[in-house]
């Protein structure tokens, strides 16, 4: 084996990472998974109790971990945690865009509220953030990884979903252009589409069997996911096993788009 391929295929030991909405779901297992593989982290969400909780298990780790709140419906407080976790950790070479909300109304009576608060959060906010991390990925010259926290809302219509769908369909696209232009700077840029998850905002989405039952039913496996189904597609990503992937979304959804 050449020694250029001489390495652990997904140990991510001196690798710093930013990970949005990460106190609950798929952000909290995908940090603590980050972490588990080696990386340092820098967290962030609205609850400092549950930051502080997530910090002292990465700590526990023998990870350094720093955290701090942000409003990612403020373009201000986005661009100021981009600057404040690459301050604090020295850099960042992978940036997870996890952080995402979900304002479920018919479209007919869909509100300019949900939709602004929809897309600044899942859509606004992870372009901006990324142009943040991104420009200094570029100016150290060691490149990157930009994870994208999609959905299979981006690829199918779901009944109530529009403005969701409309911000994670934008995001596939948004990654691809990422993609292309941060290429000639090694840094991939990935998307990872999940099907219904059982976290708290999906418990709140599909908890009810009236709701979640006839969504279970067409996924081919038969059951929704758990936050551990997402997160190693996360490591992957993070990891130099990727390197050659970019540009491409990793759909985990059941099967529920075969159909």
């Amino acid at each position: 084996m050449n020694d250029s391929h001489r390495f652990s295929a997904f140990g991510l030991a001196g690798r710093r990472a930013l990970v949005t909405g990460a106190t609950k779901g798929i952000g909290r297992h995908a940090a603590l998974s980050l972490a588990y593989a080696g990386a340092d982290l820098f967290v962030t969400g609205r609850t400092t109790g549950e930051l502080e909780s997530l910090v002292a298990e990465i700590r526990a780790m023998g990870r350094h971990a720093e955290a701090m709140t942000a409003e990612l419906t403020d373009i201000q407080a986005v661009r100021a945690l981009g600057e404040t976790a690459l301050h604090e950790m020295g850099g960042i070479e992978v940036l997870v865009n996890n952080a995402g909300i979900a304002r479920i109304e018919p479209f007919l009576e869909t509100t300019v509220g949900a939709w602004d608060e929809t897309l600044d959060v899942n859509l606004r906010a992870p372009y901006f953030l990324s142009q943040v991390i991104a420009r200094e990925m570029a100016r150290s010259g060691r490149g990157g990884k930009i994870i994208n926290m999609a959905s299979q809302a981006a690829l199918v219509a779901l009944s109530g979903h529009g403005a969701y769908c409309a911000a994670k369909a934008g995001m596939l696209l948004m990654t691809k252009v990422m993609a292309l232009e941060l290429g000639p700077y090694n840094i991939q840029v990935n998307a990872i589409c999940p099907t219904v998850i059982l976290t708290p905002m999906g418990e709140q989405v599909w908890g009810n069997p009236a709701r979640g039952d006839p969504m279970k039913a067409k996924i081919p496996l038969g059951r929704f996911g758990y936050p551990s189904d997402v997160s190693g597609a996360v490591v992957f990503l993070a990891s130099q096993a990727s390197d050659m992937i970019t540009g491409s979304e990793i759909v985990i959804d059941g099967g529920y788009t075969a159909i």
